[in-house]
């Protein structure tokens, strides 16, 4: 860290550690990706990072990346995913995950199913201070796994890499992308996520952004299938359940456990969720982009999230700090009245707000109403569709 910013770091992370528990997402992100690199063996059909095979000269440095950490740190303790492409294919990758921890970083880790995540890797990873990684899972079977990934094997791999981390201690976390090739056989893969001892299935319901197109997505009716299927899948399951980028997700668990318990739907969406030892703890409050939620490029632009490529600042000029917390499209993303269409009437708005990346993506604008959503504000709890 430069001599002139410590002082400032000192303060600011003794204030921020305290509005991470508040979960004051005005001042600090919950969970911070860095795509360490955009370069990448595999060429799915979905990325949203639109992967390339070589990285990219302009990668920020390890010097540039040390620094940039220091800077997280600023923000009290927040989960920072090293992510990518592929961040196996950076030399430097452990140092930096090193240095995270060392700052009290929670560091998780989202690596390709590639010949890189030996056992030996995997067991660095967990040395230099990775408390979970996590792999994508799109299908119960090689055949759609592999076609989707555009990769042959990529599945048997991914199978192989997920019970090897377990091998070696550390939490596994399966992402599975929601579009339409697979929206079937959803039921199929509980088995698997058991199978390999994942202490959480994250459910990515695609949004139209990088390689991802429009028509991949599900129709919202769909969607809410999924949601109340998810829901009564949460209830019985050994893992934790996250939809992510599906934050309409909220208001079907917060109406679902309302009309069980006849609670408030604060006490309801409280109640949600599980907590493993690993410390990837979720947060009680809703998380969205820009919204407890930050993504800096591989080349260092700052985003509201790798789904809202909305570049805000660069960390080579800008201070990530200030422009989570100050900068215009950051603060208009935490202003619930600053939506429009459905999302701005919904009476969620507060604990779900829309997905702002799949809105943007299908609409170009970020503020308006999430095109995924089926709900009609006031209408309260429908009944879970068949």
């Amino acid at each position: 860290m430069h001599p002139s910013l410590a002082p400032q770091a000192a303060a600011e992370r003794q204030l921020h550690d305290h509005h991470m528990l508040e979960a004051d997402f005005d001042q600090a992100p919950f969970t911070i990706a860095w795509e360490v690199t955009r370069a990448c063996a595999f060429a799915c059909v979905h990325c949203r990072a639109d992967a390339q095979h070589t990285r990219h000269p302009e990668e920020l440095t390890r010097e540039e990346g040390l620094r940039l950490i220091d800077r997280f740190r600023s923000f009290g303790n927040p989960i920072l995913i090293f992510t990518g492409g592929d961040p196996m294919m950076r030399p430097d990758l452990f140092d930096l995950i090193a240095h995270a921890a060392q700052a009290g970083l929670r560091c998780s880790l989202t690596p390709t199913a590639t010949a890189l995540p030996t056992d030996e890797r995997l067991l660095r990873a967990k040395e230099a201070g990775i408390r979970r990684i996590a792999l994508s899972l799109d299908a119960p079977s090689a055949e759609v796994h592999d076609r989707f990934r555009q990769v042959a094997g990529s599945w048997e791999r991914t199978m192989r890499i997920l019970r090897n981390a377990r091998s070696v201690g550390l939490s596994a976390q399966v992402n599975t992308t929601v579009a339409r090739h697979n929206l079937g056989l959803l039921p199929e893969m509980v088995p698997f996520i058991e199978q390999v001892g994942a202490v959480q299935w994250s459910l990515f319901f695609l949004v139209p952004t990088g390689r991802a197109q429009a028509e991949q997505m599900i129709s919202p009716e769909e969607h809410e299938r999924v949601f109340h299927w998810l829901y009564d899948l949460s209830r019985s399951a050994p893992f934790d359940i996250k939809a992510t980028a599906a934050p309409m997700y909220r208001r079907v668990a917060i109406e679902r456990r309302r009309a069980e318990a006849e609670g408030s739907a604060e006490v309801a969406f409280q109640g949600a969720g599980f907590q493993y030892a690993d410390g990837l703890n979720r947060p009680v409050k809703g998380v969205n982009d820009g919204k407890g939620f930050l993504f800096v490029s591989h080349r260092g632009d700052i985003m509201p999230s790798g789904f809202l490529p909305l570049a805000a600042g660069n960390v080579r000029r800008d201070d990530v700090v200030d422009v989570y917390r100050n900068h215009p499209v950051f603060r208009s993303l935490r202003d619930p009245s600053r939506l429009k269409g459905r999302c701005g009437r919904c009476e969620y708005r507060e604990v779900c707000g829309g997905q702002r990346g799949r809105a943007y993506g299908v609409t170009g604008d970020y503020l308006e109403t999430d095109p995924a959503c089926a709900y009609q504000p006031g209408a309260g709890l429908a009944a879970p569709l068949a």
